[in-house]
């Protein structure tokens, strides 16, 4: 990440230049896959090594036309935040802000309601099964809060969905959505791709009304095991999705 060992430090111009356009290009894609709503919903992306300081979406920007430029760089530890002209909507600051203060391993954090991760999300017992390599992918890795008390906007609220989202790549937000943090944009867009999947699966599968074939506990965390080599995919991935970006609309990166 090109950050020195001060937990302000922040990263290098360069640096940040990529992460913005990294960020930019998740949006863009994000709308493109048919998971963005209105002009709501949120990403964020650490600059400083404490994640405190932090990149933000502007408040209700729709996600198709967000540029790197457009993107708020805020810091977790400024009281004066929501009093600025350019404040972020109350929700994403009250969430993201406080997820990047206490967990400044959660690089990239993003969050938003696809449409199977809500189906989802909307059962009485949301648990995501092991029924084959995408749901399995996921095995041991998902938090789920199930406290739902509407919009998001309250100090305790986003510590307590910081404390579910501990150690895990996924979560679960009951009768909500998704979050899904990760080391880097592509880490982190990768995981939101295949839980969308995942999730799908899982829908389609309770849909039938037949059993489902569920596998057992050791081949899931095999098969979740499985998948860390191919950690590498994420950036190949990530970077033809934004060939795509750059061959159509290449203003994301402005």
């Amino acid at each position: 990440m090109n950050i020195a060992a001060s937990g302000n430090d922040m990263l290098d111009d360069a640096a940040l230049t990529t992460l913005r356009q990294d960020l930019a290009a998740a949006f863009r894609l994000c709308h493109r896959f048919g998971w963005s709503e209105s002009v709501g919903n949120h990403f964020s992306a650490a600059v400083s090594a404490n994640g405190r300081k932090f990149l933000l979406n502007p408040r209700w920007q729709h996600f198709a036309t967000i540029k790197a430029s457009d993107l708020l760089l805020l810091d977790a530890d400024d009281p004066d935040v929501m009093d600025r002209p350019n404040a972020p909507d109350p929700s994403a600051w009250t969430v993201h802000g406080t997820l990047h203060r206490m967990l400044p391993e959660a690089r990239v954090i993003l969050h938003c309601h696809s449409p199977y991760a809500v189906a989802l999300s909307c059962l009485k017992d949301p648990t995501l099964l092991p029924l084959d390599n995408n749901t399995a992918r996921f095995f041991g890795r998902i938090g789920y809060d199930l406290d739902f008390g509407g919009i998001a906007d309250a100090a305790e609220e986003g510590e307590r969905l910081a404390e579910m989202i501990r150690g895990k790549a996924v979560l679960v937000m009951g009768n909500h959505g998704v979050s899904v943090a990760g080391e880097t944009v592509a880490d982190a867009f990768e995981d939101l791709y295949f839980f969308e999947k995942a999730a799908q699966t899982m829908v389609l599968a309770l849909s039938t009304g037949k059993p489902l074939a569920v596998l057992s506990d050791e081949i899931a965390q095999g098969t979740s095991d499985g998948w860390i080599p191919y950690r590498g995919m994420a950036e190949k991935h990530f970077a033809y999705l934004k060939s795509c970006l750059d061959k159509e609309d290449s203003s994301y990166r402005d």
